[in-house]
């Protein structure tokens, strides 16, 4: 059975435009245009604009974004990309599937997001680039992580996979990746991805690679592969994307009011939960606590209804596919601590008041 409230609503989004998203899709389908194409290179501008870059480069997802971009960075065998021990496997796979060797950074424990501190420190002379993950919506420390890279000659990538709108998603690293699977803040309605940038030899690297490395039909200059964005997905990201502010002013409204309603709630002072820090620049992809009751929490909720999430209960580095690498419990403290710890609460523009104190209720009960 459906949860009363659940993680995401898709259909309370969809309501509104329907008859819009409608129209874009009968205007897709009968124009013959199915993959690329003009609905595609529309949303690529849009995209660019909303990241204040030169280039945008439709791809089939957000994996596909990361994947496209290493290969147009030339990673391969040999080579070492540091990123986040704590995170959607898409990071780490994307390296080891071009036989690179992912060098996981652990944690900071207020943002969740990869620790600058600890990046210099796993640099050797084999780093080809590092890959920061802007977490749950919040940009991570950029700058001091751009300056990491600069100092030892090093290419920076950001998955901005869960922070599309936040101020300067996608203008620090020399490509950045967005996902828009279904659920994310820009969701289409099955697999699309993109890359960013303000480098013309990159975008020109990225376009040629998504069509199996082709400039010219039949002529492939390198090995690419079938990276193409369907143009169905691109006509309904357009007319979502119209929407992207609103939605996003919605969701910080929504945290706001989650953190009202914990602090009134007393397990803030209690030091019961621990809530996100208030970011100007949090996009809110997900409003994620901690808890040493969240399986408690989780199961409570889940009783009266409510859906949650335990995102990342496994560090990626702990992962059995990664165990050549030889980590083990205790390597990556504070990605373990969240991994235990953290809990993703109901998040979406059309989440109502009530909801949110049912919802706080349930736990401080």
């Amino acid at each position: 059975m459906a949860p009363k409230i659940p993680l995401v609503d898709l259909e309370a989004q969809l309501a509104p435009i329907r008859d819009e998203l409608l129209a874009a899709v009968t205007r897709c389908i009968d124009s013959g245009r199915y993959l690329l194409g003009p609905e595609v290179e529309r949303l690529e501008k849009g995209i660019a604009e909303v990241c204040g870059v030169a280039h945008a480069v439709g791809a089939s997802s957000g994996t596909d974004a990361l994947l496209m971009s290493l290969m147009a960075l030339g990673v391969g065998p040999g080579d070492e990309v540091v990123t986040t021990a704590y995170s959607f496997f898409a990071n780490a796979g994307v390296v080891a599937r071009l036989g690179a060797t992912p060098v996981f950074v652990d944690i900071d424990r207020r943002t969740f997001n990869i620790d600058p501190a600890d990046i210099d420190k796993s640099v050797t002379d084999r780093t080809k680039a590092i890959v920061p993950v802007h977490l749950y919506g919040q940009l991570a420390e950029m700058e001091a992580i751009v300056s990491i890279a600069d100092r030892h000659g090093l290419v920076v990538i950001e998955d901005a996979a869960q922070a599309l709108g936040a101020e300067g998603a996608g203008r620090f690293g020399v490509m950045a990746c967005f996902s828009f699977y279904p659920s994310k803040n820009l969701g289409a309605m099955g697999e699309a991805g993109m890359v960013v940038t303000g480098d013309d030899g990159y975008a020109r690297a990225l376009r040629r690679l998504r069509t199996h490395g082709a400039e010219t039909t039949y002529l492939h200059d390198v090995v690419g592969g079938n990276f193409r964005m369907d143009a169905i997905q691109a006509a309904v990201l357009n007319v979502k994307l119209r929407y992207l502010e609103e939605w996003t002013e919605c969701r910080r409204e929504k945290a706001r009011r989650y953190t009202e309603l914990f602090q009134e709630s007393g397990l803030v002072s209690s030091g019961r939960v621990v809530l996100p820090e208030a970011i100007r620049d949090h996009v809110h992809h997900q409003y994620v606590i901690r808890t040493n009751e969240r399986d408690d929490w989780k199961e409570r909720l889940a009783h009266e209804g409510v859906a949650s999430a335990v995102y990342y209960p496994v560090p990626l580095p702990l992962q059995p596919c990664f165990s050549d690498l030889g980590h083990g419990p205790g390597d990556f403290p504070e990605a373990e601590r969240a991994a235990r710890e953290t809990l993703a609460l109901p998040m979406f523009p059309e989440l109502t008041d009530d909801q949110q104190r049912i919802i706080v209720s349930i736990v401080a009960r």
